[in-house]
């Protein structure tokens, strides 16, 4: 199961930079801004899920478990 939410997360997050992207391929960047917010928060949203859900390393870090 969470190989599959990985795969999930992991493509809707690539798909979201693609949106983000498709206003500068097409050459429409003022009429784009939309196409820019969906895709940008897409991937920031999907990747942080990706990251809390299937990683399981992204909390705090403890003060004495660092090696620095």
């Amino acid at each position: 199961m969470r190989g599959i939410l990985r795969i999930m997360l992991t493509t809707l997050m690539y798909s979201g930079v693609v949106i983000f992207l498709f206003p500068y391929a097409t050459g429409r960047i003022t009429t784009g801004l939309m196409f820019m917010i969906v895709g940008g928060g897409l991937a920031v949203l999907c990747g942080l899920g990706r990251c809390y859900l299937t990683e399981g390393d992204c909390g705090r870090v403890s003060e004495s478990g660092r090696d620095w």
